[in-house]
């Protein structure tokens, strides 16, 4: 996830966190990774500038979370810092150091990425397709779609090709009038595109060419 770092962004990332942690099975992580997030997007307020592109990456193998964070300065390294008791700052890093099993700081030529990794435990059991939260979210967008662009015909309840024909149009026409959306407001509608095909497929769900 692309960010500016703000002071005022680290409540939109911290609710991006909390649903794709909640999408993986990782419920009781939220509180903990949201609370590195905020540090680590802070840190690059404070110490890198207000206004730095940069971004949010979150990643899991099963076994251990990694959260990523990217800015431009390769400089401005984040360093734990003793602070005293009273100190008004000084100690993100050591928290994040407190909470996570693992952390540290990549430099690369034109930015770093600073990372931290957390042990989890994901349930094996499998989920039906329609129980998983992407599912099921889209569902409700597709809900309140209906009641602003419904569909131009109707279907048979006890037959399926009508009605897959008219989700499929439904799908199509609120994915493109997102597009048009993101593109009036001056986003990259091809990065988006190859970003849904490469989480798509990183789901087991890859797109048809």
């Amino acid at each position: 996830m692309a960010f500016t770092a703000h002071p005022e962004e680290v409540a939109r990332l911290r609710r991006a966190v909390g649903v794709h942690l909640a999408a993986w099975g990782l419920d009781d992580q939220v509180d903990t990774v949201q609370l590195c997030v905020s540090e680590l997007v802070s840190n690059i307020v404070t110490h890198v500038g207000a206004g730095t592109p940069a971004s949010l990456v979150l990643s899991t193998d099963g076994e251990r979370l990694r959260v990523e964070v990217y800015d431009p300065d390769s400089r401005a390294l984040p360093t734990l810092v003793d602070a005293e008791a009273d100190a008004e700052g000084g100690r993100g890093m050591a928290l994040v150091a407190a909470l996570a099993d693992r952390w540290g700081v990549q430099v690369y030529e034109e930015h770093k990425v600073t990372w931290c990794e957390f042990a989890v435990e994901v349930s094996s059991a499998p989920i039906a397709p329609d129980e998983e939260p992407s599912v099921e979210r889209a569902d409700a967008l597709l809900d309140v779609y209906a009641t602003l662009k419904p569909p131009a015909c109707s279907y048979d309840p006890e037959s399926g090709r009508v009605r897959r024909r008219v989700e499929e149009e439904s799908v199509i026409d609120m994915v493109t009038d997102l597009l048009h959306r993101l593109r009036a407001h001056g986003g990259d509608v091809d990065r988006v595109l190859d970003c849904a095909q490469s989480r798509l497929e990183g789901a087991g769900l890859p797109l048809s060419p």
